[in-house]
């Protein structure tokens, strides 16, 4: 259904692989949306350019018109002019209660606390006012919320070495720039001491990040109390050192309340994810490879739920592909390896796609890799010599909600076999994988 005419927005939401236009020719077209001109032509400029920016951005010509086609990532895109696209994972399990949306959006923030950048993010965003808030403001919000806490709790000080011609003797006379400044005016002091002051490394990280997020929230609850808590830190500098701030940083006894907004200072300073965005236009973006958050999310459930004495292992990287002399090449790091005393062990990887059992002919193979298979094939001959489990994790769809009914082998003995299994990322899901499939026992319910 095609979309009524309206003004640009200044906020606007796509899912993975969608496309953005300035083109006119967008207000009609469902399967694109419309952008300003100006963020158009940040962001072609982005995605033309040489750096890190270019992989989450295509330019393409689709549906008559010149459009940009986000790639694998989800999170925002903040252009140069205010807009806001907001990219949500193309895969979420939508109810009949709330939209693909709201369900993409509550998938993220679920899967993102695996992050341990992220881990103190709140996921029960179960309100309707925050669902329906737009990624970056969730995230202020919620750092907000943790400086407010903090400011209740008390910001502390800390003594500071200060040196002042002052009016009247303090401290340590300093004799030396006492005879240079104060010759003539022999009635002021130059000295040096101790002032108890709240000028330390912590408060003016969290002072710094107040400051920056004021540029980008565009809710007025959120920028009235973004205006409270600065007034609180008026006695505290701008740290002109992030990274040096950030290493001098020592959390003493009686400060853990620090901890959580210290982590989101972090995430805002020095970037929320490993694709940061920062442009010419001082326009600032997060970004979040789905491959890596769904394998984050997928091993940190695994390994609440293996059970003993089985043990899961994440990042393995023992084993090589080839050796050339003493030297071993091209590293195999199978996301997950499961160890049992029996010795059966199993080797797991996570993909982020889309699979389709419904399209198992010809050559669609229900939308699997080639690539994939021949991948798994050697971890299978590499870690299990030949003879074993694999498993393909990819996450559960609609047309993906069970696994496979046949199980893959690699030879005519059946010795290496490899499966191919749901994950559910939507946010109110119980059984998220069926354990008994990967050689964990029975199904287990996530609590």
């Amino acid at each position: 259904m095609a979309k009524t005419a309206s003004k640009r927005r200044k906020y606007v939401h796509v899912f993975e692989y969608g496309f953005v236009s300035s083109d006119k020719k967008a207000q009609q077209n469902e399967y694109v949306e419309e952008i300003s001109e100006e963020a158009f032509k940040y962001l072609k400029k982005c995605c033309l350019c040489d750096e890190s920016e270019s992989r989450f951005l295509k330019l393409k010509i689709a549906h008559g018109m010149e459009v940009l086609q986000v790639q694998n990532y989800a999170g925002v895109i903040i252009c140069s002019d205010g807009t806001q696209i907001e990219v949500l994972p193309k895969i979420a399990k939508v109810s009949e209660q709330e939209d693909a949306a709201i369900a993409a959006k509550k998938s993220l923030l679920m899967m993102l606390k695996s992050l341990k950048q992220f881990r103190h993010i709140e996921s029960e965003v179960a309100s309707i006012e925050k669902q329906k808030m737009p990624l970056m403001e969730i995230f202020i919000a919620q750092f907000l919320k943790t400086v407010n806490a903090l400011i209740k709790k008390g910001i502390k000080s800390d003594y500071v070495r200060e040196q002042s011609n002052s009016s009247f003797l303090k401290g340590k006379l300093l004799h030396s720039q006492q005879l240079r400044h104060n010759f003539i005016n022999r009635h002021k002091f130059y000295v040096e001491y101790d002032a108890y002051l709240m000028d330390r490394a912590e408060n003016r990280l969290i002072h710094s990040a107040l400051a920056a997020v004021a540029k980008y929230t565009t809710s007025n609850k959120s920028n009235k109390l973004i205006q409270e808590l600065l007034f609180a830190f008026d006695e505290v500098p701008l740290s002109s050192n992030y990274r040096n701030d950030f290493s001098s940083i020592k959390l003493q006894r009686g400060m853990q309340h620090y901890e959580a907004p210290l982590s989101w200072a972090r995430l805002i300073l020095e970037g929320f994810s490993p694709q940061s965005m920062r442009g010419d236009h001082k326009a600032y973006s997060l970004l979040f490879p789905m491959e890596a958050v769904f394998e984050s999310y997928v091993a940190k459930y695994l390994k609440k739920h293996v059970p003993h004495p089985l043990k899961l292992s994440a990042q393995v990287q023992s084993k090589s592909l080839v050796s050339y002399g003493d030297k071993h090449y091209f590293r195999l790091k199978p996301d997950l390896y499961l160890s049992a005393e029996s010795g059966n062990d199993t080797v797991l990887d996570t993909k982020w796609k889309l699979i389709d059992k419904s399209k198992k002919a010809g050559k669609d193979k229900f939308g699997l890799s080639q690539d994939d298979f021949y991948q798994m094939l050697g971890y299978g001959y590499k870690y299990l010599k030949g003879e074993g489990n694999l498993v393909l994790i990819y996450p559960r769809t609609n047309t993906f909600d069970e696994p496979l009914e046949h199980t893959f082998v690699y030879d005519r003995e059946h010795k290496l076999k490899l499966k191919v299994v749901p994950f559910d990322v939507s946010h109110q899901c119980k059984d998220r994988i069926d354990l008994a499939l990967l050689g964990m026992g029975a199904s287990v319910e996530l609590l």
